[in-house]
């Protein structure tokens, strides 16, 4: 009978016990224990292992319990020296993954409960001979939930010095997506109140601790170290651009293999490659683990974006949406499969992400929504190219453009725009496109935020059309640069170019007259002349031409 896979288990001791498959990555507790660091932070994107990974380090390290066993059999099991190191520290293990709130109090109400069953799990403490009946009303305060913010943010190194005290032994610490309420603290407008809670917590834990062995933090993001890890210089950052642990996070292409030949999919594994790989986490070629796993279980439904659909996204539609005509051109560019080259920013500030397009991108990067191609080291900074790793995150994409669209106008209505202008129906395309400005008079009450429609419009045609034609914008053809130029996959389609004007009201400008302007344009400066060269014989040259909420479209 085959082994059951772990959908949604990150339980080390569960998973081992009940007899799901595992993919061993137990050298993950050697590496730690043979880092030099005291503290290490491991950035990696969301369901990509990480809480799996912390789990099986605390059932390692934990002096409460008898876990030796679990790691028969397994790879660190052949390490002796390690293993002699089994069971020895008193493990404090938190997660933040649940931490998620809209309000402030709501946050500081959950921590209070989250530190409060910590504690709890600890309550034999109160039994010990080597604590004071003072360190014993504190933690009976901390139970009742009795502290005040000070209090509840000097907690986590309380705990470490009682336990020490009463093993003799020092601590081990374990934080699991500790930017979790940052995260939301940043889309709800209490950002600067969890930093100061958070920086007090772990600072107090981490920073300077003569209780602590060794301590692992797990997030998403590295946030910047001047606003949270203040300080704390026995901290060792790992994110996907080091070599270092690259392959214990996600799945390997041997350990995808090993996985399909298991379950008799090896037929499967281009499908895979296409939809869930393509990440390069240091050295290592990094499939989704999630939604390898999901397919495995679910493989007669195909092949389907599990990864994706398991957050709300929040933070990448915002920041898409926000992002201005830079943003929606590397968007472009991405959608069709091209590479963007950006400078990485390794210490993200949330509250500056959305100001610059390098953080935009950088945060991008850090969550799993691109992957590095190539990676260079220039004045000490960090450059590389970027795309879109797999199909399942272009599906994302494809989703953020299509809400843009939908926001404004049907997406039943914005397809027979496009296919009325594929038939040269150009009434009923000038009719629904200027709904749809109507509709997205926003762009328009700015001077000069008319791209920002442009690139929407752009991106709605090439996820809506790509089937059909190749999109292109802002390309040089003959003696100028087009807008867009639509080429059709079909040659006995028509092609068709587009002029986009705003009408210049300042030298009495009408809009026939920019119509006219443009149609002259786009014959003079002879863009037509790259659908004529690929043998491309019906082309339909247009002018759209703006004034104000008002659009007029002209063919020549």
């Amino acid at each position: 009978m085959k082994r059951r896979i772990p959908l949604g288990i990150s339980d080390f001791k569960s998973l081992i016990i009940d007899g799901y498959y595992f993919v061993d990555k137990s050298l993950f507790v050697k590496e730690i224990l043979e880092d030099g660091a005291q503290v290490l932070l491991f950035a990696r994107p969301r369901r990509f292992g990480k809480t799996l990974n912390m789990s099986m380090l605390k059932y390692f390290f934990d002096i409460n319990g008898d876990n030796k066993s679990l790691f028969e059999g397994l790879k660190i099991y052949e390490h002796k020296d390690i293993m002699e190191r089994q069971g020895k520290y008193p493990v404090i293990y938190l997660t933040f993954k649940d931490e998620k709130y809209s309000r402030w109090e709501s946050t500081l109400k959950g921590l209070e409960i989250l530190v409060s069953k910590l504690y709890e799990g600890f309550s034999y403490l109160l039994d010990s001979s080597e604590l004071s009946e003072h360190n014993k009303e504190e933690i009976r305060k901390i139970i009742k939930r009795e502290v005040d913010d000070v209090e509840l943010s000097k907690s986590l190194l309380s705990l470490s010095e009682f336990l020490y005290r009463h093993h003799k032994s020092k601590v081990v610490i374990l934080i699991d997506e500790y930017d979790v309420p940052i995260q939301n603290g940043y889309l709800n407008g209490f950002y600067d109140g969890i930093i100061e809670f958070m920086r007090n917590f772990l600072s107090g834990g981490l920073k300077d601790n003569p209780y602590l062995e060794k301590a692992v933090i797990t997030g998403i993001l590295r946030i910047s170290k001047e606003s949270i890890f203040s300080g704390l210089n026995n901290l060792k950052v790992n994110t996907m651009l080091n070599d270092q642990y690259s392959e214990y996070f996600g799945f390997t292409e041997k350990e995808v293999e090993k996985i399909l030949d298991y379950y008799s999919l090896e037929s499967k594994m281009d499908d895979i490659r296409g939809w869930y790989n393509g990440y390069l986490f240091g050295k290592d070629v990094i499939y989704n683990p999630w939604s390898v796993l999901y397919y495995t279980s679910n493989h007669n439904e195909g092949l389907r974006p599990y990864w994706i659909n398991t957050s709300t996204n929040d933070i990448v539609k915002m920041l898409l949406t926000k992002g201005g005509q830079e943003v929606k051109k590397d968007l472009e560019d991405l959608i069709k499969g091209e590479k963007i080259y950006k400078r990485i920013d390794e210490n993200i500030i949330l509250p500056d992400v959305d100001k610059s397009s390098e953080s935009v991108w950088s945060f991008l990067l850090y969550s799993g929504y691109l992957k590095i191609c190539q990676k260079y080291l220039k004045d000490g900074k960090i450059y590389c190219y970027l795309e879109i790793p797999n199909l399942e995150v272009k599906y994302l994409y494809k989703e953020v453009i299509l809400s843009w669209i939908t926001d404004n106008i049907s997406i039943n209505k914005f397809e027979l725009m496009l296919n009325s202008l594929i038939n040269k129906d150009i009434e009923t395309f000038e009719d629904i496109l200027g709904e749809y400005v109507l509709k997205s008079a926003s762009y328009f009450d700015i001077e000069g935020e008319s791209e920002r429609f442009f690139h929407a419009l752009v991106l709605g045609m090439l996820i809506s059309m790509e089937g059909d034609y190749h999109i292109k914008s802002n390309r040089e053809s003959g003696l100028g640069r087009y807008d867009i130029m639509m080429i059709p996959k079909d040659k006995s389609k028509p092609g068709i170019v587009i002029e986009f004007k705003k009408v210049n009201t300042r030298k009495k400008e009408t809009l026939e007259m920019a119509a006219k302007n443009a149609l002259e344009q786009i014959k003079n400066k002879n863009y037509s002349s790259e659908l004529i060269e690929l043998g491309i014989s019906d082309i339909l040259e247009l002018a759209i031409v703006f004034e104000g909420k008002k659009v007029m479209v002209a063919v020549e």
